[in-house]
């Protein structure tokens, strides 16, 4: 018990950093099962388009 008092700030940064985390991926994901794109511009003149939408 005293760990987890010693430690309580630490603690709760981790949590809300962990929380963020998981809150950008679960976006990420989100947008690409509905086929966004992650950089938010057009592929008409990427470069890399043919990474991104494989014919």
């Amino acid at each position: 018990m005293s760990f987890i008092i010693d430690n309580l700030g630490t603690i709760i940064i981790s949590v809300v950093l962990l929380a963020v985390a998981a809150s950008i991926i679960f976006k990420l994901v989100k947008n690409k099962k509905q086929g966004k794109t992650s950089c938010g511009c057009g592929c008409s003149n990427c470069p890399s388009s043919s990474v991104c939408h494989k014919k």
